[in-house]
């Protein structure tokens, strides 16, 4: 098989994505002989496309999965995607108006009709385009949180809440999406930094010429809605007025003044504008003071009758038209610019508008404290741990959840209103006609005197139940396959979720499997660009992901990615990043043809021994350090330990050591040994570079039909004799390289330009034992050791020993002496300062033991060095 010059992830890719497919590696089935290792993607949108925070998330789930099948477990990654209530069916009305159709004039069949039309062309982009990325889902089990099994989950968990009294159905305030319009949970409200404006109005009062009271709003559009002013009834500003009424500005309707001590004296002018329809603390303060509500606003957020003035306006173009009549009717007194906080909604960007509404909730109380204990016990364990407290507050202060959408996308409510106006909540219409006549004693009641409810379930509510629904189990509870893998191992997920997903999950999992859904949850940062802003298409700050594969390769994306994204912290995306990640690529594939190029000559005796042995016992430490990482999911540091170990010790190091001279041969030992290495290596990369890595595998050796390094077995460790002795004996061998090294930089000599070492040292046994790899490294012709400096020369100290490189007839001597007199010079007063520190007995007394040896060790490094130099001046 020829081995082409340059790695090419282009023909690589498609190629190895479609074997391991055809070999079915992805696929699993319950197998009682392998522990079971399973993991549920968090489902992407149905409107969704792949972006940066995929990718990311993506490469995290498949280098787990991957791992775990390469250790012997029956892994199992489940894709799917969410219907997306609200993001869906803004993308199929968008579709409808290009078409010149209004969602007014559809029916619900007809609109529904249209928007699977949409999600069958659009809907499943996403996870091809994680095929490009090498996600190893098992794709014949993909799931969609509407397909009729999952909705059928949705709506049995729905009728069981209800009838446990969970469920239940009332006029609350709710966020209103004005441009979705629908009713969002809290956790769908994202806060955004805004300059407002504070208007300051003056209420004429009642029966009194010319006097007024000033209120402070920052929505002067609503004060049609205004049913009271408060203030607080020991503000000594306003005692004249307890029981007196005022008039809205330009609407002049009479409202009273009320007392309560809600309102702060010292905050704004201490009168506060009451409108229930349209603050939430002011609904709370109507219901104290049985105060009408007035809501001028419909669901588009646009004035209604009930306003009287600017009707059919919207709020923001009637806040500017109301502000300007004010102003010329003399009623504004001053405004006021300061910074807020405006709540938008994370699905239309919508400015939130709190409102009154009939909504179904699910009251979250008793079924967040077990969510709560599992976490703080560490049976689902958070990465980072940090997450905990947020995690907590959260739990400990949940609100009921709103569950209810005012849209036609979804799983509809299964509640069915009587004439009478009552209801029942009943899995199908036969079980809600026969449910309907037991509750109304009416038995000639037919299907078509009941009414279905016309909203749908928000998404998350099918969502919640995903780690049990994609294994059927609200089907069949007790199927093989939610009896296996249930539950799950690990989920990869973000921060933000952590709520109104993770946590939720959590709760569906202990209310119907009596377990956890997931051990563990790794929770990503967000991929930010280099000035720290989060990437978004309206930023234009986010290049394209699959335009990245396209040109650095996949592997090189997905190392890039995880070069520098610790769990919880948020990654400063860079494409020098991806473009390290390509250059590892190059490097590995440079370093697979350097060794096929070697010819072997049998007869020749097994010169790379003592390199093997330092490799295998460096193989092994990495492997424990890599354990201890995958453990605690560091997987940036799992990677950049695997990076090190191909690259300085393996690549840099290694093969330096055991490379033939040109046109030389290589003994057959030798090779079969570097050979294994390189397998081992591939096998460690193989998670997180799969494309690559399964190319070389098979350039490598002849492999069977089923031999693909995709379901190799991942390296075990095997503790090497003297492993600490060969690794810490090796390491002062090569620092000996690294001092020749660094003086050829200092002096201008070329790699190849020959020189000999002298050593002053009391190991021998050391340069006995590894001449050869350091006379190689250093291209140095011999090793020698003295009693004295040689003249002429220049040295360095090593483990405690003195080196020196003859430099006779190679520098300029003059030059040298001058360089090494200052180099002394520091070196000496570096020690007066150390000796300084030591000499006061304060710092010795009081400092901690290890701050006092570390000086010590300073000292000792000084003197030595001093020793050194003062030699290497005497020698010249």
């Amino acid at each position: 098989m020829s081995i082409p010059k340059t790695y090419q992830p282009a023909e690589v890719e498609d190629k190895w994505y479609q074997r391991w497919q055809e070999q079915g590696f992805f696929s699993s089935k319950p197998n009682p002989r392998k522990p079971a290792y399973s993991v549920v993607i968090p489902p992407p949108n149905v409107t969704g496309v792949l972006h940066m925070g995929h990718m990311l998330n993506n490469t995290i789930q498949d280098v787990l999965v991957r791992r775990a099948r390469m250790q012997g477990k029956e892994a199992c990654w489940v894709p799917g995607t969410d219907h997306a209530s609200i993001a869906t069916e803004a993308k199929v009305v968008q579709m409808l108006k290009e078409r010149g159709i209004e969602k007014k004039d559809l029916s619900r069949e007809d609109f529904l009709k249209y928007a699977w039309e949409w999600k069958e062309k659009y809907g499943g982009i996403i996870l091809e385009q994680l095929k490009k990325l090498g996600a190893s889902c098992d794709w014949s089990r993909t799931r969609f949180t509407m397909e009729p099994d999952l909705t059928e989950a949705v709506l049995r968990v729905f009728v069981d809440l209800y009838r446990k009294g969970l469920i239940y159905r009332g006029i609350r305030m709710v966020n209103w999406d004005p441009q979705g319009r629908t009713a969002l949970s809290d956790e769908e409200v994202i806060p955004k930094d805004t300059m407002a404006k504070m208007y300051h109005l003056r209420y004429p009062v009642m029966g009194r010429e010319g006097e007024f009271i000033t209120v402070a709003t920052s929505r002067p559009e609503t004060i049609m809605a205004d049913v009271a002013v408060a203030v607080n009834p020991n503000d000594e500003r306003y005692t004249h007025l307890h029981g007196a009424k005022v008039q809205i500005p330009l609407l002049g309707r009479e409202i009273p003044v009320i007392l309560d001590e809600y309102v702060s004296i010292d905050f704004g002018t201490g009168a506060l504008k009451v409108t229930p329809a349209h603050d939430l603390n002011d609904y709370e303060l109507g219901l104290k003071h049985n105060l009408p509500v007035i809501d001028i606003l419909d669901d588009s957020g646009f004035l209604n009758e009930k306003a009287v003035l600017y009707v059919g306006q919207d709020r923001f173009a009637a806040r500017r038209t109301i502000v300007k009549d004010l102003d010329e009717a003399g009623l504004v007194v001053k405004v006021e610019e300061y910074a807020s906080i405006v709540q938008t909604s994370e699905r239309t960007g919508a400015v939130i508008e709190p409102r009154l509404s009939m909504q179904w909730f699910l009251k979250m109380a008793d079924m967040a404290g077990p969510a709560l204990e599992v976490v703080e016990d560490d049976r689902v364990k958070l990465h980072p741990a940090k997450f905990k407290n947020m995690y907590r507050v959260w739990m400990e202060n949940v609100r009921d959840w709103c569950i209810s959408r005012q849209l036609w996308w979804g799983q509809r409510i299964p509640a069915y209103y009587l004439p009478d106006g009552t209801f029942v909540v009943a899995l199908s219409d036969e079980e809600a006609l026969q449910l309907a006549r037991e509750q109304s004693g009416n038995e000639s009641l037919q299907i078509s005197d009941l009414r279905q409810d016309e909203d749908v379930l928000d998404t998350w509510f099918s969502s919640w139940l995903w780690p049990i629904s994609v294994f059927d189990g609200f089907k069949d509870p007790d199927n093989a396959d939610v009896n296996y893998y249930y539950p799950t191992d690990d989920l990869v997920t973000a921060p933000e979720i952590l709520f109104f997903w993770v946590a939720r999950m959590i709760m569906a999992g202990l209310e119907y499997r009596k377990d956890v859904p997931f051990r563990n949850v790794y929770l990503t940062g967000i991929v930010r660009d280099a000035q720290g802003r989060k990437m978004s298409k309206s930023l234009g700050n986010s290049p394209d992901p699959l335009d990245l594969i396209a040109q650095y390769g996949a592997d090189g994306v997905r190392t890039g990615m995880l070069f520098s994204s610790p769990a919880g912290n948020d990654l400063l995306f860079d494409i020098k990043l991806v473009e390290q990640g390509r250059n590892f690529t190059n490097k590995l594939w440079n370093a697979f043809r350097l060794t096929q190029g070697w010819e072997v000559d049998a007869a020749l005796p097994f010169a790379g021994e003592r390199a093997a042995e330092w490799f295998q016992a460096k193989l092994q430490a990495t492997l424990t350090e890599l354990d201890e990482h995958f453990a605690k999911f560091r997987m940036s540091d799992a990677l950049m330990t695997i990076y090190k170990l191909v690259w300085d010790d393996f690549c840099s190091v290694y093969l330096e050591m055991i490379k033939p001279a040109y046109q030389a041969p290589i003994d057959a030992e030798t090779l079969r040994r570097t050979t294994g290495f390189f397998e081992q290596l591939l096998k460690l990369l193989h998670p997180f570079m799969p494309f690559i890595t399964e190319e070389i595998w098979h350039h490598l050796a002849e492999r069977g039909p089923k031999d693909y390094l995709c379901v190799a077995p991942w390296p075990k460790q095997q503790p090497v004799a003297n492993g600490a002795e060969l690794l810490s004996r090796m390491e002062k061998a090569l620092d000996i390289v690294g001092g020749v090294r660094t003086i050829r930089n200092q002096k201008g000599l070329g790699p190849n330009k020959a020189l000999t070492l002298a050593a002053k040292t009391d190991d021998a046994q050391l340069l006995q034992d590894y001449d050869g790899i350091i006379r190689k490294l250093a291209s140095l012709t011999e090793i020698s050791v003295v009693d004295a400096a040689p003249a002429a020369a220049v040295g360095f100290v090593s483990g405690g020993a003195e080196f020196f490189v003859p430099m006779e007839g190679q520098i300029d001597l003059g030059a040298e002496k001058e360089r090494l007199t200052k180099e002394l010079e520091y070196a000496q007063g570096f020690r007066k300062s150390v000796l300084q520190k030591l000499s006061n007995e304060k710092f010795v007394q009081n400092a901690k033991p290890e701050l006092v040896d570390k000086e010590r060790q300073k000292l000792a490094d000084a003197e030595a060095k001093i020793s050194a130099l003062e030699q290497s001046l005497a020698a010249l």
